[in-house]
């Protein structure tokens, strides 16, 4: 967990409605996290991520602060702390740059909101992530019918361009009967952006996040190929643009 809600000093195991969770504190070494026996409670993993989830919804609530679920897995017969992530961090011995502020507004606001988009995919905001990828394209194409066309014409290029990719095979099963450009706009846009009785995206589900991650992965190639090719933004660092 990544949270400043309110949180035992000690491991303590704590009842939620029906189900028995287990916290355990930051550390020096470790960081806060929340376990949860799959035998005991009688629950497959995704609903188990969907109890944390909520457990995890109440406490912001309450203390009125952030409660991020990161990671996690499955397996251990007892509760095991969790490490403090210590992610690799790209380095060059020879950092060559050159580039400039763009000097198209659109450029500068699209920029901006895939910068919002990659922090927010990287770091559990996923319904964010999808909406921010989704207002870039909206920058030239606004409107539903102009931004449908859009990733209608440029999905297609896409799947031609990435055969096999398993990513699009996935977000393919998700789309069912639905062409994709209409799925966006219906199921990702619409679904998060709204809140209505055909609008029912709930973050703390974990089988929603799991389809939200599957399209804002597609979303992403598709937001960068608007930026590369409709706002001609280079993305190399010694470009001189």
């Amino acid at each position: 967990m990544d949270n400043q809600v309110t949180w035992p000093k000690e491991e303590k195991l704590i009842t939620f409605d029906q189900y028995q969770l287990v916290l355990m504190p930051k550390t020096k070494d470790h960081v806060q996290s929340v376990h949860i026996d799959l035998m005991a409670n009688r629950v497959d993993e995704s609903t188990a991520m969907t109890v944390i989830n909520r457990f995890l919804s109440v406490m912001a609530w309450c203390d009125d602060n952030f409660a991020i679920a990161e990671y996690g897995w499955s397996g251990n017969p007892v509760p095991v702390p969790v490490s403090k992530r210590d992610l690799a961090f790209t380095t060059a011995h020879d950092y060559i740059f050159d580039r400039k502020i763009p000097d198209s507004e659109e450029a500068r606001r699209a920029l901006a909101l895939y910068r919002e988009a990659r922090n927010a995919q990287q770091n559990g905001f996923i319904s964010y992530a999808v909406l921010n990828y989704y207002k870039i394209i909206e920058i030239r194409h606004p409107g539903k019918e102009a931004a449908r066309t859009w990733f209608r014409i440029h999905f297609e290029a896409l799947q031609i361009e990435s055969k096999e990719d398993d990513d699009i095979n996935r977000f393919l099963a998700l789309c069912g009967n639905d062409p994709p450009h209409k799925y966006i706009h219906d199921s990702c846009r619409i679904a998060v952006a709204h809140a209505g009785k055909h609008s029912k995206s709930d973050p703390d589900d974990a089988h929603e996040i799991v389809r939200l991650h599957t399209a804002a992965r597609i979303m992403h190639k598709l937001a960068r190929r608007f930026i590369e090719q409709g706002l001609g933004v280079s993305d190399v660092m010694y470009s001189g643009d």
